[in-house]
């Protein structure tokens, strides 16, 4: 793994085989790639059944959080749902738009975007569409959208820069993004690190969180805040494919943190600035999904 382009490829190649991968190997894998646990059933994944719009044989139990939950998508609007997959967010973000409204999925691989596009088939969805490409140079044009979403996919691309600055150029001025990703804290030990598993598992590629908001905030948004955060735990069972007992114990003893968080940001109306306590930004408000305030 040394240049982005054979990331790319990586990714694209593992993502192949997980298009047709059961959701419980999935679910128990870091995001459907490398080894499946015995003790945990669903490492990363929130549960999308009580949602409305949800659409069973689309849900492939690889995101890391709820994006379209706190998305704020309103009836009309046009979403674009980043990595779409087999097609779950993008199905979530019609229900919210409604009618008179559109979804566009946006996927680089083409076992995905055919499974999508025969789900939208299948449940008779006109107003839904799937393109494949790259998110790093999206096939949407300037200004076009309202809301963009995506769930656990920006940590498996190496130009997150390109793809924010991808999302600010598409979204109208007042639109926004919410998005789930994962992020660090702390340094990965270099198994994994190094690991062409744990990349396409959404561990690997993944950043220092105060990084991540950076790229958001030299993109040019605002109003930046974190809506959810949470730990991601990596049971033991996967872990000790990679690291000795004695890296085993210092990792899980150690400060490194993997994190899903799923972030909002607008493009232009300015009235506040996310700024991260750890990093020295003023401080945006955690949302609690169970208070209301989304």
């Amino acid at each position: 793994m040394t240049t982005q382009e054979e990331l790319k490829n990586l990714v694209k190649e593992k993502y192949s085989q997980i298009a047709n991968q059961e959701i419980t190997v999935n679910l128990a894998s870091c995001c459907g790639a490398g080894e499946t646990s015995k003790e945990v059933y669903n490492i990363m994944t929130d549960d999308y059944s009580e949602m409305e719009g949800h659409v069973q044989d689309a849900d492939l139990g690889l995101g890391c959080g709820l994006p379209t939950q706190f998305a704020k998508i309103q009836p009309g609007n046009t979403v674009v749902d980043l990595g779409s997959g087999a097609g779950n967010d993008a199905f979530i973000a019609r229900h919210e738009t409604g009618p008179t409204g559109k979804v566009i999925g946006v996927d680089f691989v083409t076992e995905m975007i055919k499974k999508a596009r025969a789900n939208a088939d299948k449940m008779g969805f006109n107003n839904v569409e799937f393109r494949y490409g790259d998110i790093e140079d999206m096939p949407v044009s300037d200004a076009t959208v309202d809301v963009v979403v995506s769930n656990c996919v920006l940590n498996l691309l190496p130009a997150k820069d390109k793809i924010f600055n991808e999302i600010q150029r598409v979204l109208k001025d007042g639109g926004h993004f919410s998005i789930s990703d994962i992020v660090l804290k702390g340094e990965l030990p270099g198994a994994l690190r190094m690991s062409a598993e744990m990349y396409a598992g959404c561990v690997a590629g993944a950043i220092q969180k105060e990084d991540y908001m950076g790229l958001i905030e030299k993109a040019g948004f605002n109003n930046i805040t974190i809506q959810k955060e949470k730990p991601i735990h990596i049971p033991d069972d996967i872990l000790t494919q990679y690291l000795s007992g004695e890296e085993l114990d210092s990792f899980k003893n150690g400060q490194t943190g993997i994190f899903s968080i799923t972030v909002f940001a607008q493009k232009g109306q300015t009235t506040s600035k996310y700024k991260a306590i750890d990093f020295g930004f003023e401080q945006g408000a955690v949302c609690d999904p169970n208070s209301g305030c989304c």
